[in-house]
């Protein structure tokens, strides 16, 4: 799993097309204040185990004010699942998605990551898998890290 987290002063994520038949449009995760935004990438082989990893990483990674984590002082998550981060770009002129995990696969492990993050006691909001989005954020630095588990 690969993740891209950005410290952030408040972030949301606006569905803009309802074309996945989840329905509806408009503002569906939304942190206020000091957070971290993370987009999450699943590739073939990811497992559950992984994905609880990867949430104990994002509640303890001391990249907030002070060098604190969001454990520290509560702060919220808004995870959005991304499979553009395992793009492949370097050949040609057109990304390759090749080592993205298909959505069946992806969904309920980006899923699991959120539901391990609140199990850790954190305020998780999220994107929605599959829909278009649009992602609006203040990054606070800026700061901006790539972890992989």
């Amino acid at each position: 799993m690969r993740a891209v987290i950005q410290r952030v002063d408040g972030a949301s994520v606006t569905v803009t097309d309802s074309a996945d038949g989840s329905g509806g449009s408009g503002v569906v995760g939304e942190i206020v204040g000091e957070g971290l935004c993370v987009l999450v990438g699943v590739t073939h082989g990811d497992t559950p185990e992984k994905a609880a990893q990867l949430a104990r990483k994002l509640w303890s990674l001391r990249v907030l004010e002070g060098e604190k984590s969001c454990s520290d002082v509560n702060a919220p998550l808004l995870v959005i699942s991304q499979f553009t981060l395992y793009g492949d770009a370097r050949k040609g002129r057109r990304p390759t998605w090749n080592a993205a995990a298909p959505g069946e696969v992806a969904e309920p492990l980006v899923d699991e990551v959120v539901k391990q993050l609140r199990a850790l006691g954190a305020q998780v909001e999220t994107g929605r898998f599959g829909a278009d989005m649009r992602v609006s954020l203040t990054n606070h630095g800026p700061f901006t890290v790539l972890v992989e588990v």
